[in-house]
């Protein structure tokens, strides 16, 4: 198990302190939970630099790191429409598109073939992080006083009625349905029956 693979399960062990923290219904579960989430997106970034930097790309490795990913981001989606924030049906949406695309990496693992992640899907990834780390930093400071001038700058940034955590809602969704298309459309010769 390299550095990278390593990293990527860490990211799966956070996403668990993730959900253990939402599971609180408490301001320390809401920054336990935001700190968890923040770190393992961070993770993203550094299993895919050393893969690449170090060449410890690995055929396990591309498949591990998508994967974790979407127990991550499916796992902030349900809370956040658990807790209201996000329509049900954006969620629907972004756990069909990722379920539909690990159930296409199954079929080219079963051809002999890695679909790895795309730029396009880089940036959905990089998208829908955004918009969970904006929320989860509203329901962290909502209970804090603003008084402090940090607090108050992400209290204001995060703010649902303003505007970063709608855009990147709707940015997300946008890109999550293209990606999808875009791997559906790529992997076209994958689903012909031979």
């Amino acid at each position: 198990m390299n550095l990278p693979n390593t990293i990527t399960l860490c990211r799966l062990g956070l996403t668990a302190i993730f959900v253990g923290g939402t599971a609180m219904e408490s301001v320390l579960g809401h920054w336990i939970a935001l700190v968890a989430f923040v770190i393992a997106a961070i993770s993203d970034w550094f299993d895919g630099h050393f893969a690449r930097k170090y060449g410890m790309v690995t055929p396990l490795g591309k498949l591990l790191d998508p994967l974790a990913d979407k127990v991550l981001v499916c796992s902030a989606f349900v809370y956040l429409s658990a807790m209201g924030f996000c329509p049900v049906w954006v969620t629907v949406l972004i756990l069909a598109r990722e379920f539909l695309i690990t159930g296409l990496r199954q079929i080219a693992v079963e051809a002999g073939q890695v679909l790895a992640a795309d730029r396009l899907g880089k940036w959905k990834t990089g998208l829908q992080l955004t918009y969970c780390i904006t929320c989860l930093v509203w329901f962290a400071t909502d209970a804090l006083g603003t008084s402090n001038p940090v607090i108050w700058l992400l209290h204001y940034l995060s703010n649902p009625a303003s505007w970063l955590t709608p855009v990147s809602m709707w940015l997300a969704l946008a890109l999550t349905l293209i990606s999808g298309w875009n791997y559906m459309w790529t992997s076209r010769g994958l689903l012909k029956s031979r």
